[in-house]
């Protein structure tokens, strides 16, 4: 497992994305009135969305791999991380599962997310052992005292008191997670109308969601450019 995860870690970045474009793909209808299961996945993912951003708010880690190499610096016990081993991920899972909710395809919520938790299970294995053999005894305690998946939520309370919110850092290190999910978001919405009434539906909510499009795409380009040129700093 731990070899699959390094593969499967090295090649994400071409991977996942392969995902979302799946979301598109026609497939039987899990349900035929999607309407509730559309609602119900948007909001799967919003709260995956907002886990990130907690996360990435409070403390930023930078564990997200070096040369497309496990990789981590330290080790980061703060924060939400103080609840759950592994909050990025809980959020990446809980977006595409939202999304897969929201595509209302058979072959996406049967196959492609289970398909997609085994990935991550595996890149999870993977980091584990290198945490575990750079940072030994702190790393077997950490394990010990906070789970891998499901958060612990007794004194979040006291996390979020005691540590300061850094929304730009938020902006700057999510904008790009944020645009992409929000845009598949959008267009699942189309894919739902699709679905109902066919290609009539679509095109009289057609201006609708190009304007909510260009606003997601201005606010992409506008942080991306505040990043970039150096406007903005993550603390």
């Amino acid at each position: 497992m731990v070899k699959i995860g390094n593969i499967i870690f090295h090649y994400r970045n071409v991977l996942f994305p392969v995902f979302y474009a799946l979301l598109f793909v026609p497939a039987v209808l899990l349900v035929e009135n999607g309407y509730w299961l559309l609602l119900a996945g948007f909001i799967v993912g919003l709260a995956g969305q907002m886990t990130r951003m907690m996360t990435i708010g409070l403390v930023y880690i930078i564990r997200g791999g070096k040369n497309r190499q496990v990789y981590a610096e330290e080790l980061v016990t703060t924060g939400i991380f103080a609840h759950c081993r592994n909050p990025l991920y809980v959020g990446n899972i809980l977006m595409i599962v939202g999304l897969g909710m929201m595509s209302n395809s058979i072959m996406f919520i049967f196959i492609l997310i289970p398909l997609f938790l085994f990935f991550y299970q595996a890149i999870l294995r993977a980091e584990e052992n290198f945490l575990e053999n750079k940072f030994r005894q702190a790393y077997r305690e950490y394990m010990k005292n906070v789970n891998r998946w499901i958060p612990g939520i007794r004194g979040v309370g006291r996390t979020l008191d005691s540590m300061v919110f850094h929304w730009k850092r938020v902006w700057i290190k999510e904008y790009g997670t944020t645009f992409i999910w929000s845009t598949a978001a959008l267009w699942l919405v189309a894919k739902y109308y699709y679905n109902k009434a066919g290609w009539e539906a679509v095109m009289q909510m057609l201006p609708a969601f190009i304007t909510v499009q260009v606003l997601l795409l201005t606010m992409y380009l506008f942080v991306r450019y505040m990043k970039k040129s150096k406007t903005w700093k993550a603390d």
